[in-house]
């Protein structure tokens, strides 16, 4: 599991839109799959345009149910597709509880109380997700989950 850390500093703690330059990590909820997702270009007449994401429980669970529908049960054959989809959903979670835990800086703990919601109803999703016989996937991503933000120090 890849995980993003941001620079705290200068993270405003007013609302304001934060760019963050990883276009894999766009609400795919939202896309038109006639036309699919692209890599950006790299020619030298692109223009890059920064696509709004919005990072808030409702969203996250909502992409997450989404990529579950997708797959459906989590089997041999698309355990690592399924497996990398949550994980980019995943690091939106990261990124989620990093703004949160900067913002409001609570007084024990190394994530943000609202991420720890959040991760709780992930994982409730996660293991709801039917096994076709799948071998890693989602069992190794719930262990990775509660260990990271279930542990106690």
């Amino acid at each position: 599991m890849e995980h993003h850390r941001l620079d705290p500093y200068p993270v405003p703690r007013e609302k304001t839109p934060l760019y963050i330059n990883e276009p894999w990590l766009i609400d795919r909820s939202k896309l038109d799959y006639s036309y699919g997702v692209r890599e950006p270009e790299k020619e030298e007449d692109n223009i890059r345009i920064y696509v709004p994401l919005d990072l808030n429980k409702e969203a996250i669970l909502r992409r997450l149910d989404m990529v579950i529908m997708r797959y459906g049960e989590a089997n041999e054959a698309n355990e690592m597709a399924f497996s990398s989809d949550v994980d980019a959903l995943i690091s939106q979670v990261e990124i989620y509880d990093q703004i949160w835990y900067v913002r409001h800086m609570p007084e024990e703990g190394v994530h943000s109380k609202e991420a720890i919601e959040l991760v709780e109803a992930f994982i409730q999703r996660l293991e709801a997700i039917p096994d076709g016989c799948s071998e890693i996937f989602p069992f190794e991503t719930v262990e990775s989950l509660r260990e990271e933000y279930f542990r106690i120090p």
